[in-house]
């Protein structure tokens, strides 16, 4: 899949976001188990709100928008829009299912304060 901006294309890294490969299988578990297509996004955002002012989100589109960064992860389409791009650039989204919990793990470098739970950010 190629780039629709005119930012160039660097395969796994969008705006300098990634996955881990925990992430990645869960991603794919998820749209297998809830029959998702191959064909919708994984978009990754942010919108404000939480206790810190900003919170992540994660969801699936089954277009992307013209304003969008778009990448392919192992199959996996991602869409980043141009406003949360500049909260994450440098995020590393991971997984846990740990002994504290299961869910995403954004490890975003950008946040200069978070809440307890994870979830939440201030830049």
């Amino acid at each position: 899949m190629n780039e629709i901006n005119n930012t160039e294309f660097i395969p796994g890294v969008s705006e300098g976001v990634s996955l881990t490969p925990k992430a990645i299988k869960e991603v794919k578990i998820i749209m297998t188990d809830n029959n998702i297509p191959d064909t919708y996004g994984l978009r990754i955002g942010v919108k404000g709100g939480g206790c810190s002012g900003l919170t992540y989100s994660l969801g699936f589109d089954a277009e992307s928008k013209s304003t969008d960064t778009i990448l392919e992860i192992e199959g996996i389409n991602v869409f980043i829009d141009m406003k949360s791009s500049l909260y994450l650039s440098g995020t590393q989204i991971d997984y846990s299912d740990g002994l504290e919990g299961k869910g995403f793990i954004f490890n975003n470098p950008n946040a200069k304060r978070t809440c307890g739970c994870g979830s939440s950010f201030s830049s």
